[in-house]
């Protein structure tokens, strides 16, 4: 997203006021708050990324190694993806919001194509900043002196310097998860996909990867395999935290074992997310004890 964006001038007396605060209501009220909003649009964007990156099958880390194909279909799943997330229905354009035809936009760049038939409408503006990993959600009415001079090959114009400043901001600068693999150095990543078996895999996962959440989808994509959380779990000795444990790792859930993480002054995990520790004193073992959870400790 471009550096440095005006601030917005889409305040009571705007000509677009009520009718964008009208849609940023319905929207808020559909994602259950200012908050559930920020919360699922930041996922759901993140999780629109990775599954075209695929980086467990392709190798791929990041938006830039992507096909040009590729990049263009993100658009498209953001905008599948939002109204589902919504419940919005489809219409002329990309959805109808308090029975106006409302087109939704995406890019992972510095600006969006508004195309013809979106001209004077309602828009939904999507952006996702890859590098700062911030991502924007803006409403904004496509007026002819809004977009720029200039059109493409097919017609579409970009929002003008005028135009930014006509955006009626939901989420501005906001903080969504950064692509995971991109974190990860790349022999760690290969490290990782040398297992064979899903077991192994997610042990290598776990292993390399310690004291660090780590998404659900991340765990999902590691295993391969349809039952990929009966992986993750104790299972007579033969699961991937039974594994683990033997080695004095401590495999724990956002969900099951908040107060152990809580305990041991491992980072906040979302009830999806897991996390991974080394134990590194009797202590720590008699802790996880306390928890129901027995582990091998070396000194």
């Amino acid at each position: 997203m471009k550096k440095s964006i005006p601030d917005s001038i889409v305040v009571a007396g705007h000509r677009d006021h009520n009718l964008l605060t009208a849609i940023a209501g319905d929207i808020l009220w559909r994602a259950g708050g200012h908050d559930a909003l920020a919360t699922k649009f930041a996922i759901m964007l993140r999780q629109c990324v990775d599954d075209v990156i695929m980086t467990p099958k392709t190798g791929r880390r990041s938006y830039d190694e992507l096909e040009k194909t590729e990049k263009t279909y993100i658009g498209t799943r953001v905008e599948i993806e939002l109204r589902a997330m919504l419940h919005l229905p489809k219409g002329k354009l990309d959805t109808v919001i308090l029975d106006h035809d409302v087109d939704i936009k995406n890019t992972m760049g510095s600006n969006w194509m508004i195309p013809t038939e979106a001209i004077d409408h309602p828009c939904i503006l999507v952006a996702a900043d890859e590098v700062r990993a911030k991502c924007y959600l803006g409403l904004f009415v496509a007026h002819p002196e809004y977009l720029t001079f200039g059109q493409n090959k097919d017609s579409k114009k970009s929002v003008s310097a005028l135009g930014f400043s006509n955006i009626f901001w939901l989420l501005f600068d906001h903080p969504y998860p950064e692509n995971f693999w991109r974190t990860i150095p790349p022999d760690a990543i290969d490290r990782i996909f040398l297992g064979k078996t899903g077991n192994q895999r997610m042990a290598n996962l776990f292993r390399e990867v310690q004291r660090q959440p780590i998404a659900r989808d991340v765990v999902q994509a590691v295993a391969q395999q349809q039952d990929f959380m009966r992986r993750i779990r104790s299972d007579n000795g033969r699961g991937t935290r039974d594994i683990l444990a033997r080695e004095g790792i401590l495999l724990l859930s956002g969900h099951y074992d908040a107060p152990l993480i809580a305990a041991l002054g491992l980072p906040h995990c979302l009830g999806s997310e897991f996390v991974s520790c080394r134990v590194v004193s009797q202590g720590e073992a008699q802790l996880a004890g306390t928890y129901g959870i027995s582990i091998t400790w070396n000194s």
